[in-house]
């Protein structure tokens, strides 16, 4: 089996995009978290609040590339363009022949060209529908954009499942250079904000209704959490055979050891936290290591009531009471598609520095959750040579990823 690195990464997020930019906003302990007036138009959404990347321009790209793209993709190619930068590869011979592929999801695609494929529906007009319409608002939208636009000619491996899709493209990017199929991969999630994102969590009765309070929700773990907020944003990560990292020099983030992927076989919505807990096992597994080597875990952490109390008891049935954990989703909120890319990449940020941020908004852990070492309050240093990430999906797709520290 191929060694395989992160030997590049960036991001478009509603903290920023850049690492100095993001990490003074996690130490600020301040998240991005605003009420948006334009959802007052939908009269029975219950919440009002999202967590845009309002600090996102569209880059000078080819119009030839832009008419195939919804903001989704454009996120996604943004921070993919972001990671290729960091790695010394963007514009680089290897990365177009072949030799590079992708693996790249979101939750679905740009809510404009379903909206006006819908209106056809309704009024039986076409207006507004073109060529493109389809290839903005296709599943895999992200993942042949970044292709595309960058001249990828390996193998597509499109994973839009929902929250899992930035996780389990990293997962099975490293599992496709393990393998030997590929010696680079660009690997991550995307997605973009809009009403009808909040509504699918806001109609299970999902979502934070603190709407005059954005500072204070969402509360992971928290035992006066009353659901969650959903963001957007993108993540990518330049996944690399060890061998053909060194031979060109390249600068080595962190080593992927090991991925767990598996399935509740049980509910559509409702977590279940024996199976969260062998994905988690799995990726132990994989990785070779015992589960006292986990030094940190970056939750999912949705704030969520069923959600964290399941993850939560997986984490601690695993793991046990003593690992620091923490939710990055307490700053951005819950960016779906790109989420488990996102947290992926902060993780090794944080591992590599040494220190952690804490879980905002958590004062005071909810009983009914398990037993952990909750970072709360202030960030905590924490030396470990091992970070997991764990991502949790409708469907009951549970993902587990272990990132080793480079020496």
């Amino acid at each position: 089996m191929k060694r395989v690195v992160i030997t590049g990464m960036g991001g478009i997020t509603p903290l920023g995009q850049d690492w100095a930019q993001i990490e003074a906003r996690l130490r600020e302990g301040r998240n991005a978290v605003r009420r948006m007036p334009e959802w007052d138009f939908f009269d029975s959404l219950n919440s009002r609040l999202g967590c845009p990347a309002d600090g996102f321009t569209l880059p000078d790209w080819p119009r030839k590339h832009l008419r195939s793209m919804g903001r989704v993709a454009q996120l996604a190619v943004a921070a993919s363009e972001l990671a290729l930068r960091d790695a010394g590869l963007h514009g680089e011979a290897s990365i177009s022949d072949g030799r590079m592929g992708v693996a790249y999801g979101s939750s679905g695609g740009s809510i404009d060209p379903i909206r006006i494929m819908g209106r056809m529906l309704e009024t039986g007009s076409m207006q507004g529908v073109t060529a493109t319409s389809y290839v903005q608002m296709m599943a895999h939208t992200t993942a042949v954009n970044v292709g595309v636009f960058f001249g990828l000619k390996g193998r597509i491996l499109p994973t839009s499942s929902a929250c899992t899709s930035g996780s389990q493209a990293i997962g099975f990017g490293y599992e496709t250079i393990q393998q030997g199929k590929q010696k680079l991969m660009l690997c991550g999630g995307a997605e973009e904000l809009s009403g009808p994102s909040v509504a699918v969590f806001d109609t299970l009765f999902a979502t934070s209704t603190r709407n005059d309070e954005p500072t204070l929700t969402p509360r992971p773990f928290d035992r006066s959490r009353d659901g969650l907020v959903v963001g957007e944003g993108a993540a990518t990560l330049v996944l690399e055979e060890y061998e053909h990292a060194l031979a060109r020099g390249a600068r080595i983030y962190a080593e992927v050891v090991g991925f767990g992927c598996n399935s509740d076989g049980n509910h559509i919505t409702q977590p279940t936290s024996e199976t969260m807990a062998t994905a988690m096992q799995l990726a132990l597994q994989d990785a070779q290591l015992a589960p006292e080597a986990i030094g940190y875990v970056s939750a999912h952490g949705t704030a969520t009531d069923r959600g964290d109390i399941a993850e939560s008891h997986a984490t601690a049935n695993v793991l046990g009471a003593r690992v620091p954990i923490s939710s990055m989703k307490s700053y951005v909120g819950h960016t779906l598609g790109a989420c488990g890319a996102l947290e992926s990449w902060w993780a090794v940020e944080m591992m590599r520095r040494g220190w952690f941020a804490p879980t905002i908004n958590l004062h005071e852990p909810d009983p009914a959750c398990a037993e952990l070492d909750y970072i709360m309050g202030a960030g905590r240093a924490i030396e470990t040579a091992y970070v997991m990430n764990n991502n949790f999906a409708f469907g009951g797709i549970n993902t587990s990823l272990i990132f080793k520290a480079c020496s």
